[in-house]
Formats: structure tokens, sequence, C-alpha cells
């Protein structure tokens, strides 16, 4: 008889040093308690995750696998073989959700193409928290990761987001590194109609919260800090 195959956990995490438990349902608890094998973006990191949800869980029991941009291509397909094996296994992001803006996505093809079962849990989505904040397109937008460091394909970039935003109404999200927000926030407003909104999420979950949105105008006498804050942006052109 066929063994049967584990489930794979999309388990989320924190965006910053919150209590889990303020942040995150229950549910991701009892998983974490009941699963051994992980797939982590960081060992260290991770640990310290897992200890903050279940101080009483064992770590020498603990297997973890190590996905990164270092990772090869031929270790990856065998990370799901304790799944294979039967056993349960969790994917952890480094921050927020697996699978989004992550390299866990391909974990998670990898588990489609092998029958694993997967299953989502809920927690905290810096993109969906944003926008649900933004006061924007909740019906269409789009994730567009990072802009092009290069200047002149930067302001190609975003003319052309400016221009699908107006033409599709469509909301456009962006993410950059956080040491270059404030350099971001300065060619979104160099760069776009005056009127076009713009919506800086910053430091999502977290008692230093900001969420603001306002045409790019407003934005160049505004005078906020976001260097090395976690922050999203979203533009949009009426």
């Amino acid at each position: 008889m066929e063994q049967a195959t584990g489930k794979l956990y999309l388990i989320p995490t924190l965006l910053g040093d919150n209590p889990p438990l303020e942040v995150l349902p229950i549910s991701v608890k009892k998983v974490i308690e009941l699963v051994d094998s992980y797939i982590v973006e960081n060992e260290k990191s991770a640990r310290h995750f897992i200890k903050r949800v279940s101080p009483k869980k064992s770590q020498p029991k603990l297997h973890l696998q190590v996905l990164n941009k270092y990772t090869e291509s031929i270790e990856i397909m065998n990370f799901l073989d304790p799944c294979k094996q039967g056993k349960n296994m969790g994917l952890l992001s480094e921050a927020g959700c697996p699978g989004v803006a992550d390299p866990g996505a391909e974990i998670v093809k990898l588990a489609h193409q092998n029958n694993i079962k997967v299953v989502p849990l809920v927690g905290p989505s810096s993109i969906i928290l944003a926008m649900m904040s933004s006061g924007m397109n909740g019906q269409s937008f789009a994730f567009n990761g990072y802009l092009p460091i290069d200047k002149q394909e930067r302001k190609s970039a975003l003319k052309k987001f400016e221009r699908r935003s107006q033409d599709e109404n469509q909301s456009q999200i962006f993410i950059e590194t956080p040491y270059r927000n404030n350099k971001l926030l300065e060619d979104l407003c160099q760069i776009l109609h005056p009127q076009t909104r713009i919506c800086v999420a910053c430091d999502l979950t977290l008692p230093t919260e900001y969420i603001k949105t306002m045409p790019a105008k407003q934005w160049k006498t505004t005078k906020i800090n976001f260097h090395k804050r976690p922050s999203i942006f979203i533009v949009h052109k009426d």
C-alpha cells in the first residue's frame, strides 16, 4: 500500500518584533508545536521565531533546510522528501507570508507537482495590509516588486506603471530596500504627475506603524523619515 504523503504548511511570520500571538492566530502555534521539519530562509532567525511561538518545543529535534538565493536548484528537488515519507512540513518566510514576494514559491510549486497537499495559514501580508489601508483600487492591483536601480530605467518604469494605473484603473505596488526608501519616495514625487496618489505604508503591525495616502505634490512638502523602515509603496493616477 502506497504511503500517504505529509502536508506542507505555509507558516506566516511576523513583520517586526511583535509578541507573536498579538499578530498570529493560535492555529500557527498549534502547527508549529506539531511540525519538526521546516524549509526556511535563515536557520538562526527561523529557530528564534519557532522558540518565541512555542518556547517548550525541542530545538535539537528540528530539521531545517535553508532556501535562499544561494540554494542550488538540484538541492531543492529533495527538500520535500520528509513529506514524501509521510511527515508534515512547514515553510517559513523571513517576514510575512511564504510564497508571496518570497523564494518559497518554488517549494509550493514543487509540492503541487508531487501531489503534496498545501495548507496556507492565516498571517500578516505587508502587501495586502498596505492595499487594504491605501484607499486605492482593491478590485484591481498589481505587485511589481523592485524598480530598476538605473535612473533612466527607473523613470521609464514609473511612467509606464503610472499610465497603467490610469488606463486600467489598477493600483501599482512596489517595494524597495529599506535604506533606499527615502530616495524612492523622492523619485516618485519628481517623476509622477503632481496629482498621482502615493501611499506609503511603513512598519506595518508595529507600534511605529505609519500609513498615508496623498498626491505626489503633498508628499513633496511632507518630512517623514522612512530610512531602514520596511515600507510598501502604492501609486494610482485617477
